[in-house]
């Protein structure tokens, strides 16, 4: 609890910040949807846990937790990557009763869609037999047993050549887009922001989070390499409004060139019209193309990672006169 002298120090804080905010002149609205122009770099906010990639901090004490699901998983091949609300990539070309499965085995060979089968020749051949050879076949999405079968002509699916949209797939799965984590100013240490005063906003710098990343995946003489990058940044201000930023926004230093003003690349510079409390979260948009070393190259596909919550509390400006 506050006592009397530390409840004071909080309000000269938050006052002091005010008047500041105040005389650094007019507050421009904030464009919704449009982006926040470029400018300098900053330190990144405070870190995560040891071991947990998914988290949204401010820097003096934590927020709601994000969705785990929204952060890195180290690479599940059965998802792509990372789960994201913009899906996870290309779709599966290989699939047996809704689970994805390898569209090749150096085990099992090559595996149909049709059939659920995979088949590879069988070595050595049980007999000779004119005109046909015998196959391993291996069906059920390769859990049931193998067992030879003699083909006039190869059976469907047999020596397919590599898929290079399945490779993307692997690249993507051995590399972590993690969810955004999130800060704003003002800050709880600080005390409530005011009605009508800019908001700053930032996020986490660094690949995992905005990119580039690259990674690469080789099947039977066959390179696919995938390049990961953020588009955008979208703000849910909590009240209907967003906010667009083209990069992770600069962390506010009361002590700065740009204290007292709005942020320089992102930020609500309208601030909140009402008092209330507002739940704050974001969400990064990432493009993800592949290229492949026979000189192909694929559509890029879109992913997104939606960071947890963090809670802001606005109140009224009080004004007085004599």
């Amino acid at each position: 609890m506050l006592t009397r002298a530390g409840r004071a120090r909080l309000l000269a804080r938050t006052l002091g910040a005010a008047v500041a905010l105040l005389l650094a002149g007019t507050v421009v609205p904030a464009t919704v949807g449009e982006p926040a122009t470029a400018a300098g770099r900053a330190a990144p906010g405070a870190e995560c846990p040891p071991g947990q990639d998914d988290c949204n901090v401010w820097d003096d004490d934590p927020p709601t937790p994000g969705n785990p699901g929204n952060g890195g998983n180290g690479g599940n091949p059965s998802n792509g990557g990372n789960p994201g609300d913009g899906g996870d990539g290309p779709a599966a070309k290989c699939q047996w009763e809704g689970r994805e499965v390898a569209c090749y085995s150096d085990d099992l060979g090559w595996f149909d869609n049709g059939t659920g089968c995979y088949t590879k020749l069988a070595e050595p051949q049980p007999s000779v037999v004119e005109g046909s050879l015998w196959y391993a076949v291996t069906c059920d999405g390769g859990l049931a047993s193998t067992r030879n079968e003699l083909y006039d002509s190869p059976p469907p699916g047999f020596g397919a050549p590599p898929d290079p949209e399945e490779l993307a797939r692997r690249a993507l799965a051995s590399i972590s887009l993690r969810a955004p984590r999130i800060a704003m100013a003002p800050r709880r240490s600080t005390g409530p922001g005011l009605v009508g005063l800019p908001v700053w906003m930032w996020a986490s710098r660094g690949p995992n989070y905005f990119g580039p990343l690259s990674a690469s995946a080789s099947d039977r003489g066959l390179t696919v390499t995938i390049s990961a990058t953020v588009d955008r940044i979208v703000w849910d201000m909590g009240n209907g409004d967003t906010v667009e930023c083209t990069g992770p926004g600069t962390r506010y230093d009361p002590d700065g060139p740009y204290a007292g003003q709005p942020s320089p690349d992102c930020g609500y510079d309208g601030g909140y019209s009402k008092a209330g409390t507002y739940q704050v979260s974001a969400t990064t948009f990432w493009t993800v193309s592949w290229t492949a070393s026979s000189g192909g190259a694929g559509d890029s596909f879109p992913l997104t990672r939606t960071s947890g919550t963090n809670t802001i509390e606005i109140d009224e400006l009080q004004v007085v006169t004599r």
